[in-house]
């Protein structure tokens, strides 16, 4: 991967059409920055507010009100977990018959999905939640991990966070999903690729080298504690996509030290307190932890990161489709990656419902 720092704040790179490399996916993106200046007149979404309603007696996640199949939501105060209802993965999913032909090939999949609650609160989302109360969510997020990854049937946990309904959220309660699986799924199988591939090249991380590059660079650099650093990364293709580093070398959440869970914490709601403030509005987006298979191999490769991927494209109203050339071609964006930084950079910390 080089390394130079002079084609991104080049003219050419700044203005005119140019692809940049994801060594973590492995493939190419195109950047054209001169698109901005064209006229919208695509479809404009309604902007999601935020919920005033702290509990709401028809949201099968507030304390006390019933589920699918007529289970019951506890009258919890902090953290609540459970199996989901409508699980994508079952643990006890049969072998598919016999294949017909190498060209039409299946395998089982088996796994277990579970829903985690992050507060009682109907009306919070995380960057309105309490630093303290985002803690408590982060140890629940590790010890699912751990519990999960022990299970020698599973061999990777997916932790994700599908806000606003544009990105599929069928509630608004505070929320997130686990999916653990027998197989490890392919967007962690093509890094975990990546990474030993440069790791063997380089005899060094991908990852720890490139937070280095952009320490280094800062351009790209929104926010940053003792332990993370959070950048629009290079190869971004959402138009204010992020990524979320460990500043230490480390594989999983099971490894952190407790400042580090405090540190993501701070980390997690400093982010997604500016995508709120960006646009003032509560900010859709898909966030996703990526670490260490629990495949039972020894990963020294990995690195710990997380994703955001947020479709909102000018305003919020305006969002961004993955159609045409990017699906028959590949990755495209219009604004440059140092440009969303520089925009995030500006907003204040602090989210706009509390100043």
């Amino acid at each position: 991967m080089s390394t130079s720092t002079s084609q991104p704040q080049s003219k050419a790179a700044a203005q005119f059409p140019h692809r940049r490399y994801n060594p973590l996916r492995r493939q190419w993106v195109l950047v054209s920055p001169h698109r901005t200046q064209r006229p919208w007149q695509g479809e404009v979404n309604q902007s999601s507010g935020f919920s005033k309603v702290h509990y709401d007696p028809e949201c099968y996640l507030c304390p006390g009100n019933k589920r699918a199949g007529g289970h019951l939501t506890p009258r919890y105060e902090s953290v609540f977990i459970f199996d989901n209802d409508y699980a994508a993965l079952l643990p006890d999913s049969p072998a598919p018959p016999p294949d017909a032909s190498p060209l039409l090939h299946s395998e089982r999949e088996t796994g277990r999905c579970r829903v985690v609650c992050f507060h009682p609160d109907h009306s919070l989302t995380l960057p309105r939640m309490e630093l303290a109360d985002i803690r408590v969510v982060v140890d629940a997020w590790t010890e699912q991990f751990t519990e999960l990854g022990q299970q020698p049937e599973l061999c990777y946990v997916q932790i994700f966070e599908n806000r606003g309904a544009m990105m599929g959220a069928s509630n608004p309660h505070p929320h997130c999903q686990i999916w653990s699986t027998e197989h490890v799924p392919d967007e962690p199988a093509q890094e975990t690729e990546s990474l030993k591939a440069y790791r063997a090249a380089n005899s060094s991380c991908l990852l720890c080298d490139y937070l280095k590059v952009e320490s280094k660079e800062a351009i790209r650099v929104i926010c940053e504690n003792e332990d993370f650093l959070v950048v629009v990364p290079w190869w971004a293709v959402w138009p204010f996509e992020t990524l979320v580093l460990s500043k230490r070398h480390i594989g999983s959440l099971k490894e952190f030290k407790d400042g580090e869970k405090t540190s993501l914490a701070d980390i997690l709601k400093q982010t997604t307190t500016r995508y709120d403030n960006l646009f003032e509005t509560s900010f859709p987006y898909t966030m996703g932890f990526h670490q260490t298979p629990c495949d039972g191999e020894t990963h020294d490769e990995w690195h710990f990161h997380a994703h955001f991927y947020p479709p909102l494209l000018r305003s919020a109203t305006v969002r961004k489709f993955m159609v045409g050339f990017e699906m028959l071609g590949m990755p495209q964006r219009d604004i440059t990656p140092e440009s969303a930084a520089e925009r995030l950079r500006a907003v204040s910390a602090t989210h706009f419902t509390m100043r």
